[in-house]
């Protein structure tokens, strides 16, 4: 009998049977392991590959029916508790035992601890202190206890244990998320104006020769010049009002140059609509380029000719060492930063073998600095949260992948993580700020730079594809999708985002919506009119802030937190 874990459901009729969408299993580091999660009678049953201790992470609906299950006192502290969304969340690792556990208390157990440690790795325990966010946390504790003091008694989804385990994951997840904010607003100017870097270069070095160095206490590199912000922008779109709007909220381009594009026919080229972009970049907006990524397996990127080489190494290595010496050598004057390749580690469509996706991206990196020395260049990490890797085993977790390619001498200059939310996409699944923060600073134990080359939500709610039967929610962050949802995004997880003293820049996913090649519909600063959303104001306030080393003064939790929710 396999190894397996128990949890109590939180629904005591719980609508569905069987596989549990969303759901997979997590290991040691926050890597996803082996395992299925499925749903039998209101139990949750976790069968995993391995006696070791994991843990769960689940998609949970914290909507108005489930913020009801509390009752009548939902004000803790002053603040009213309201819908939160529907998030991924998960538990501590646990051993097995012959009870189930209930689920609802092993998730307000890790975000409980989850918040103290980040406390630490922050070291704000003492400047919080006596804050909101501390308020609420020390509540949540009470709480917590509270329902662990009931469990013994009752476990069953509508006991007096489950519904203050509940309680307590509420207060829980609002004070990690005010802590997270908070942590960027005491972050974000010392960052920004340099006091940072400078408390921590010791021997004063000149400023036109300052490297990134290592942070003495909280891991990761300091970086000593000022986070930008930038945008892609659709080869399909081309416009004086999306010119405009790149030139008063962003610092730079990135020029997507998906094969299917480059090369729709093999052999044969198309650059007229990169080029355009380019040249207006380089010549009236005066503004640097990021292109690519040049290699990505992803259907929407992959010309449908060479799928013929798919199951053949030898000759798709060929074809990706060509179309990277062609596209290098003709951009390498005007380009300043490659993205070379994305999300290698996942073997999407293209499956990889451990040494060919080592391989392959060495030969990604080897071509375009050869061809272009003085670029930057950067690996692009897609689906950073790993929980493709539960399901293939052929894959690489995207830290490992990530940590394989230092350990190999590869020399790139940063990391690029792919950073969506609120799509029905694999990985694109929302996620809560601190948990975003957390994940933030697990990349930064990699001691180099951090780009965040693809950031973004839709500005309404996306459809799933009725193709893929039990598709896990796309999720939603307070309220449903809206304009002014994706706006309040962008400038709360924009915040905690550049407050990171390791993060070089974000670059939202799409200037304008396009009916040609998208990441993510309606996902655009502007519609496909080309008219603004109020994102795109947003990002310019962003970049404003980076200007005066500070956020604008109406970018406080409440304003992001306590805005009206729209029940579910």
């Amino acid at each position: 009998m396999s190894p397996m874990l128990r949890f109590v459901s939180l629904d005591p009729t719980p609508s569905i049977t069987g596989t549990l969408p969303g759901a997979y299993l997590v290991g040691k580091d926050n890597v996803a392991i082996t395992g299925e999660v499925t749903l039998r009678d209101g139990i949750v049953v976790c069968e995993k590959g391995t006696s070791e201790a994991a843990a769960i992470a689940v998609q949970l609906d914290l909507n108005q029916e489930r913020l009801d299950q509390l009752g009548s006192d939902t004000t803790v502290e002053g603040v009213e508790l309201k819908p939160l969304g529907t998030w991924t969340l998960q538990t501590c690792l646990l051993p097995q035992r012959e009870n189930p556990y209930l689920l609802v208390l092993e998730l307000a157990r890790h975000r409980i601890m989850l918040c103290l440690t980040k406390l630490e790795d922050w070291q704000s325990i003492e400047s919080s202190e006596g804050t909101l966010p501390m308020r609420l946390l020390s509540a949540a504790q009470s709480v917590f206890v509270q329902a662990l003091v009931h469990a013994p008694d009752s476990i069953k989804p509508d006991s007096d244990a489950a519904k203050l385990a509940l309680r307590a994951l509420w207060i829980a997840l609002e004070a990690s998320e005010r802590l997270a904010l908070f942590q960027a607003q005491s972050d974000f100017p010392v960052r920004v104006n340099g006091e940072m870097y400078e408390s921590i270069d010791t021997e004063q070095t000149e400023p036109s020769r300052r490297k990134p160095i290592l942070h003495p206490t909280r891991g990761g590199v300091v970086l000593p010049l000022k986070p930008a912000v930038g945008t892609v922008v659709s080869p399909h779109v081309y416009a004086p009002m999306t010119q405009d709007a790149i030139t008063r909220s962003c610092d730079f381009i990135t020029v997507p140059m998906r094969w299917i594009e480059m090369e729709p026919a093999e052999g044969e080229y198309d650059y007229t609509r990169t080029d355009r972009w380019i040249e207006w970049a380089i010549r009236e907006a005066k503004i640097p380029i990021v292109a690519g990524p040049l290699i990505d397996f992803r259907s929407a990127s992959v010309p449908d000719w060479l799928y013929i080489w798919e199951n053949d190494y030898e000759t798709l290595r060929e074809l990706v060492y060509e179309h990277i010496k062609t596209l290098v050598t003709r951009y390498r004057r005007t380009v300043t930063r490659w993205t070379v390749s994305s999300g290698l580690h996942c073997g999407e469509h293209f499956k990889l073998s451990f040494e060919q996706m080592m391989d392959l991206t060495r030969i990604c990196v080897l071509v375009t600095r050869k061809l272009h020395p003085r670029a930057k260049i950067q690996v692009e990490i897609t689906q950073p949260w790993g929980e493709y890797h539960t399901h293939d085993r052929s894959s690489l977790p995207p830290l490992l992948y990530a940590e394989m390619l230092s350990q190999a001498g590869i020399q790139i200059d940063a990391f690029s993580l792919r950073m969506q939310m609120g799509s029905y996409r694999p990985g694109l699944q929302t996620r809560d700020l601190m948990a975003f923060s957390s994940m933030l600073d697990q990349y930064a134990m990699l001691d180099r730079p951090i780009t965040i080359s693809s950031f973004g939500v839709p500005s309404s709610k996306i459809a799933p594809r009725d193709e893929l039967p039990n598709w896990p929610s796309a999720g939603q962050w307070r309220q449903p999708w809206s304009e002014s949802a994706q706006a309040d995004w962008l400038s709360a997880y924009g915040a905690v985002a550049l407050s990171k003293p390791y993060i070089e820049s974000i670059c939202w996913h799409e200037l304008a919506d396009t009916s040609g090649s998208t990441d993510m519909r309606t996902g655009g600063l502007m519609d496909i009119k080309g008219l603004a959303r109020p994102a795109l104001d947003r990002l310019t306030e962003l970049r404003n802030g980076i200007t005066e080393s500070k956020l604008p003064q109406s970018w406080s939790a409440d304003a992001f937190l306590s805005s009206p929710s729209v029940p579910s």
